[in-house]
Parts: C-alpha cells; structure tokens; sequence
C-alpha cells in the first residue's frame, strides 16, 4: 500500500505509516487505496527521480514505530551525551587543542596512521595527506553503512563522529609553521624535518602562510557538520516520540 499524505510504498495492512507517522484511518477509507495514476505527459525521468527521493527521504528518516522503549531511550541517553560533548568541543579554541586531547583523538589516531600506509602507493603527497583522508574516511563510512542498512540515528552519530574528526586536525593544521604540537613518536614538527603532515602539504601548496585561515575553515566545517548531525538525531526522537504516543494512545 502506498501512503496518501508522503508517497511512502510500505506491507499491506499497515495501521500508520512507517515514514511520516501519518494514522491511515484518520485522513482515508480502504477504498482510497489505490496507486497514484500516472499521467502519459509525465515523463519517465521524473518518475525515476522521484523514486530515488523517496527512498533516500526513507534511509534518511525513517522511523519505525515497533521499536521498544528500551532501545529509545538508549538512543536518546546517547544523543544527550553527544549534545553536552559536542557543545564543549564545539566552544573550544583550536589553540587550546581541548579536541587533540579527548580520548576521541586516540580512537581517531589508529585510522589516521593507517590512511597513510593504504595512500602510500599513490605518490608522496597523498601519503602524507591520506593520514587526514583516513581519520574522515572511517566515519564516513559509518554514516553510509547505516544509511544503507536503514538506521538514521546510527548515521547522525557517524556524521557526528565525522564533524569532530574535522574539528580534531585543525589543531594539526594551525600548527603548521609553529611545529609546537608532540606528535607521535613524543617529538615535536620543529624538532624533525619533514615530518609534520601539514607542514609539509602546506609548504609543497605554498600555502603555509594560510595555516591558521585553513584550521579555521576546518575547524567550521566540523562545527556545521556537528550541528547538522545534532538536528538529525533530535529530529528522529522527535518523530518517534510522536509515534509512539499515538500507538499508547491507540492502545
């Protein structure tokens, strides 16, 4: 059956629908069922377009009204805990490196390492730049995989986790001609020569002079992507609290 009010296609014999929450008895009787007629000008295209707006809108938001309360309120004491840790790493300074020094930094560091060995064949400079490459390619990953798998409020923490990967290396970059921040290995980029990772993608750009602009468009980034993961989440809650309601209220 398809849903009249968002288009959403879904099993026979469902009460509500599994996108938007819309109760099917409330806006039409089962003789409203029917497919939507398609006109003969409307083409092709337009319908495939549709199609694939209507199942990414699905992996985006959908939210299924079975779930127990055990599993909401586990993902709303996450979404607390993400909310409190974002807006403190959000309102910290790059100078501070508050980011560098989370335990985040130390999950982040093992796929940063391993972007510069998988980037190694491909020439120096993306040897050296797949280190940033791998610590956003992982959370990247994430967030699509569980997009793919249909659980948006998974894909709001990877892009989450992504955000505070951009917000961990502007530290990194804002360094760039300073050399001050301990690297791996306990030395400093001042202290060894072609080292630091963006001292030395900076240096081969000519842009080391821009060091603290590129943190803080960085920094931004992360800052965006963070809010934006923030609302996603707070949104899904916010639809499967109404969901829920109205299955109480049915009951």
């Amino acid at each position: 059956m398809i849903c009249p009010k968002c288009g959403h296609e879904q099993p026979d014999g469902m009460s509500e629908c599994r996108l938007c929450g819309v109760i099917f008895s409330r806006i039409h009787t089962p003789d409203d069922e029917s497919p939507p007629v398609q006109h003969a000008s409307e083409s092709v295209p337009a319908t495939a377009q549709r199609a694939i707006a209507a199942q990414l809108k699905e992996r985006l938001l959908l939210v299924n009204p079975e779930e127990s309360r055990l599993l909401i309120a586990g993902r709303a004491l996450v979404y607390l805990v993400l909310l409190a840790w974002g807006f403190r790493l959000m309102t910290s300074s790059i100078a501070s490196n508050y980011v560098g020094e989370s335990f985040l930094h130390l999950i982040n560091l093992p796929f940063h390492e391993a972007g510069h060995v998988f980037f190694a064949p491909f020439g120096r400079f993306l040897q050296v730049l797949g280190g940033t490459l791998g610590q956003w390619l992982v959370p990247t990953i994430v967030l699509c995989a569980f997009v793919l798998k249909g659980n948006p409020f998974g894909a709001s923490v990877g892009l989450w986790w992504l955000g505070e990967s951009f917000l961990d290396i502007a530290p990194y970059m804002d360094d760039a001609r300073a050399g001050q921040l301990v690297l791996l290995g306990g030395v400093t980029g001042s202290e060894v020569e072609d080292y630091h990772d963006w001292e030395v993608l900076l240096r081969k750009l000519g842009w080391l002079q821009h060091d603290h602009r590129i943190a803080q468009l960085t920094f931004a980034i992360g800052v965006a992507l963070m809010l934006l993961s923030l609302a996603w989440g707070g949104y899904l809650l916010w639809r499967q609290y109404k969901i829920t309601g109205n299955r109480q209220d049915r009951s």
